[in-house]
């Protein structure tokens, strides 16, 4: 990712501090081989993975969920959330081949593995080609990402 890309995701796990403070934020944290963008380590573990123009989206969905299944990953519950930028939509409406693809997979890995859930969400944000003016708005886009995420997460008092 570049220096937009690494300043969104700096953003995000503030925001994400600010609203689920039990847990403790970090960027790239390691799931196996596997870097991971947002993680917030607590109950339940989030990792967040921030997909800007990754022409194959979907690859970072397949190796954390091999992780998870070859490491007989044992941290309790974890919460993994796919944030797609606008470079996925479709002009027609809809999103690309590379996002539905990337879902499939990450919806069959609570299928898969116990105590995972899959949260796939779009950042309002059009990631500018290297170099490119960094979009208006693109604050307000984390927030909105970061509520929706602490939204994901919480769940009713019981």
């Amino acid at each position: 990712m570049g220096e937009f890309a690494d300043e969104v995701a700096d953003n995000l796990r503030d925001a994400l501090a600010d609203r689920l403070d039990s847990h403790a934020w970090a960027t790239e944290r390691y799931i196996g081989r596997t870097p991971v963008d947002v993680v917030g380590e607590g109950e339940p573990l989030l990792l967040v993975e921030l997909e800007w123009r990754r022409a194959d989206p979907s690859n970072n969905t397949v190796k954390l969920f091999r992780h998870l299944v070859e490491d007989n990953f044992d941290g309790g519950e974890v919460h993994l959330v796919q944030l797609f930028s606008r470079y996925y939509d479709l002009q027609s409406g809809g999103v690309s081949s590379k996002r539905a693809n990337a879902e499939f997979v990450g919806k069959r890995v609570p299928m898969t593995v116990d105590d995972v859930t899959y949260t796939p969400l779009t950042l309002a944000v059009d990631p500018p080609k290297r170099g490119g003016e960094r979009p208006d708005g693109w604050r307000e886009a984390v927030d909105w990402a970061a509520e929706r995420i602490e939204r994901a997460v919480r769940r009713p008092e019981s």
